[in-house]
């Protein structure tokens, strides 16, 4: 066999190999805390999330920004370093803290070397700020008054405004309706009891999980486990989210402002994470509007018409069902034209479903584009975060092709036609000229 050609046959193998789905290992500690874990040798690299169930949704409406201010705080003054030490000390040792927050879960990251020296020290600092925030009142009034500002600048901005509205109506009392930053009211109402309290309440070790992906064995990634937690409270896991009302008054929102662009959104409330219907979703928004140029909201909406340069869909599932949404943004006197663009799409192809020309290509671009989902420590870890969150079994990547590949059109037929309800949807229209329809 000539030498070129048995040089491309091995790349081929050992790019096969590299791109194949990572063994995740799981465990439970002793104080509760589950734990996922990636072994890797290829770089020098360990990265680290710490979740807990307390997200945005966690907050009653008087105490809306609680839980995202309480999140922010854990790193600007723990265990006897200030902030100014804490970003100090990591970056000597060139390491990473970040973080995540969304309506389920508040998480502290980390991304440090694997050696010894920059390991430990990284390490020290993220035990600390999980383990002994210290919330001083200084810096609450200071970080206070930036949310505060913040606010008030975001409900200046059209994008913003329309968001908020979606969420209002599409979920109302419900925690998910909340702002995940609060209001002007709450956050300046806001005390360090209310975060003390919130952190001893949510960041214990019954609700916590921590995903571990680089260089290090099995036996060093217990020991972080027990050096990020082992001084976390005990008590009851989260209880779990009220329900969400899935049946909800179709309405159109129209709202004034000067912006030249008129943002529409508009949707229903979708689907939890674990739901039965997740891959025959996923698979059919792609061709409805989660492909980019190959979706027929871009077709229809851009290509055909011209009125506007985007327009998607998606499904956002959480704990609970989170938000199906579709969106653009057009010119102020072209959005009811686009909208009625919008309407009657989502009609027809929650009637018809794809064709099989459209689904074939759908699970081409889907499954062709996987390896690249998982080709970074990083990427891997998030995927740990979520699997271990929402309850995903440990094969869900090695699953992933196939899932997809098994979806047909029948199945995304009946999964939009039991999910999607063209007609109880809501609807909102910032700076769109014309009456509301």
């Amino acid at each position: 066999m000539p030498i070129k050609l048995v040089l491309a046959v091995f790349l081929l193998v050992q790019t096969g190999l590299a791109l194949a789905a990572p063994k995740i290992q799981f465990w439970r500690m002793d104080n509760g805390v589950r734990v996922y874990f990636v072994e890797n040798h290829d770089l020098p690299l360990l990265d680290i999330s710490v979740d807990f169930s307390a997200g945005y949704s966690r907050d009653p409406a008087d105490k809306a920004g609680r839980a995202a201010l309480a999140h922010h705080m854990l790193a600007r003054g723990a265990g006897g370093l200030n902030e100014e030490e804490i970003s100090k000390r990591m970056a000597d040792v060139g390491a990473q803290l970040s973080g995540g927050f969304d309506a389920d879960r508040a998480g502290v990251g980390l991304r440090t070397l694997s050696s010894a020296r920059e390991r430990d020290q990284a390490l020290d600092v993220m035990a600390r700020i999980i383990q002994q925030p210290e919330f001083p009142e200084s810096v609450i009034q200071r970080e206070k008054a930036r949310t505060i500002a913040g606010i008030k600048e975001a409900e200046t901005q059209p994008d913003h405004i329309a968001a908020k509205t979606f969420m209002a109506l599409l979920y109302g009392k419900h925690p998910y309706g909340l702002q995940s930053s609060g209001e002007v009211a709450t956050v300046s109402a806001l005390t360090r009891q209310d975060l003390q309290d919130f952190y001893r309440d949510h960041y214990r070790a019954d609700n916590a999980q921590v995903a571990i992906m680089g260089d290090v064995t099995a036996e060093q990634a217990r020991a972080i486990v027990t050096q990020l937690t082992a001084k976390l409270p005990r008590g009851n896991a989260a209880q779990p989210l009220p329900p969400v009302a899935l049946k909800i008054k179709a309405e159109t929102r129209r709202i004034a402002h000067p912006a030249t662009q008129a943002h529409i959104l508009m949707g229903i409330p979708g689907i939890k994470r674990d739901d039965p219907d997740y891959f025959a979703l996923y698979v059919g928004n792609y061709v409805l509007g989660g492909g980019g140029f190959d979706s027929r909201l871009i077709d229809e909406v851009r290509q055909k018409r011209g009125l506007a340069y985007s327009a998607y869909s998606y499904f956002m599932p959480m704990k609970q069902e989170g938000p199906f949404q579709i969106g653009l943004q057009t010119k102020r006197d072209q959005a009811d034209q686009a909208l009625a663009v919008v309407r009657d799409t989502v009609r027809r192809y929650v009637a018809e479903g794809p064709s099989e020309a459209e689904l074939k290509q759908a699970k081409n671009n889907i499954i062709g584009g996987f390896p690249l989902r998982i080709d970074s420590n990083r990427k891997i870890l998030d995927y740990l975060v979520a699997i271990g969150f929402y309850g995903l079994p440990l094969s869900y990547l090695d699953d992933f092709s196939a899932k997809v590949e098994k979806v047909s059109v029948a199945d995304i037929k009946a999964a939009f036609a039991r999910r999607v309800d063209p007609d109880a949807m809501v609807t909102v229209l910032v700076a769109a000229d014309g009456p509301a329809k």
